[in-house]
């Protein structure tokens, strides 16, 4: 039997909020559906990194930008700008930061369920 599930991001199944970031989640299974904003000034190694640890990030980014611009740079020294209006791809390994004075809003799409590696704490 097939079966509709609806869910709002006005009443998320988890919002992580660490410093300039609002992730709304919404968890399916193992897919969820996450709406970001981050703010001007946001950067994955300043907000996020000292939640989570490591060198970059390690987690794999499917999505599209609303509004603003984000910055990518892959550990290999690859480097592009996705703006609103783009879909986009990033595999493991990298870096991002707002670019510019405006609010990045995003929606991704990832099939890892509740186990969002970028938000998930490292326990030391």
């Amino acid at each position: 039997m097939a079966s509709i599930v609806r869910k709002s991001f006005d009443n998320p199944d988890e919002v992580k909020a660490p410093e300039k970031t609002n992730a709304q989640v919404l968890n399916f299974g193992s897919v969820s559906a996450i709406k970001l904003t981050l703010q001007p000034g946001w950067s994955w190694s300043g907000c996020i990194k000292p939640h989570v640890g490591g060198k970059s990030c390690q987690a794999g980014h499917v999505g599209t930008i609303v509004q603003g611009a984000l910055r990518v740079r892959h550990d290999d020294g690859t480097e592009k700008v996705i703006k609103a209006g783009e879909a986009y791809t990033i595999a493991p390994g990298h870096d991002a930061w707002v670019e510019g004075d405006e609010e990045l809003k995003a929606l991704e799409f990832n099939n890892t369920g509740k186990t969002y590696a970028v938000w998930e704490e490292h326990s030391d």
